[in-house]
């Protein structure tokens, strides 16, 4: 039988390859950038440093450290999801990110977050994260100041096309209000 763990593992791969990918590339083809186009181009300094410092945390760690690493990005599109469905100013009809915000606060990626931090709570008990815990806390800071920074690459990005492009010059945050 499946122990808990290597459900919630289960539960949260699945949730990136067959909710969070195929959204991402959804999103992507919309604006005219194909599949083959995103595997053609050269990974971005952000992407490598943010994906890098998960995995060294996870090999130089433990389980309790890798988790805490990828926290800020499972739990956090959760968190803000949640937080743009609530938030009474979040524009209801069309707005571009409506799918981003469906998908992140269906039912079955609410489950994948309830997993990830029980499994959390599970890891803490039985990896010492009350002695660890500044450790702990200093690697869930850095990951999310890189999950913050490949945001902020996205942003940079649109801004940039925006200036470029008189077209495009509506303000991405104006469109989730």
């Amino acid at each position: 039988m499946p122990s808990p763990r290597l459900r919630a593992a289960t539960a949260a791969v699945s949730a990136i390859v067959d909710v969070e990918m195929p959204l991402h590339v959804s999103y992507c083809a919309g604006w005219g950038l194909s599949e083959e186009q995103m595997v053609g181009a050269p990974e971005a300094i952000e992407t490598m440093a943010y994906t890098r410092f998960v995995l060294e945390r996870g090999l130089a760690g433990d389980l309790l450290d890798l988790q805490v690493a990828l926290a800020p990005c499972l739990v956090g599109y959760g968190e803000s999801s949640e937080w743009l469905l609530a938030d009474p100013a979040t524009r209801r009809d069309g707005n571009p990110y409506a799918e981003w915000i469906a998908a992140y606060t269906s039912e079955s990626y609410r489950g994948v977050v309830r997993g990830s931090i029980a499994m959390l709570d599970r890891l803490g008990e039985t990896h010492g994260a009350a002695a660890r815990y500044s450790q702990l806390l200093a690697t869930f800071v850095a990951a999310t100041r890189l999950e913050t920074a490949f945001w902020d690459m996205g942003w940079r990005v649109r801004v940039r096309a925006e200036v470029n492009d008189p077209k495009r010059r509506k303000r991405p945050i104006e469109a989730w209000k």
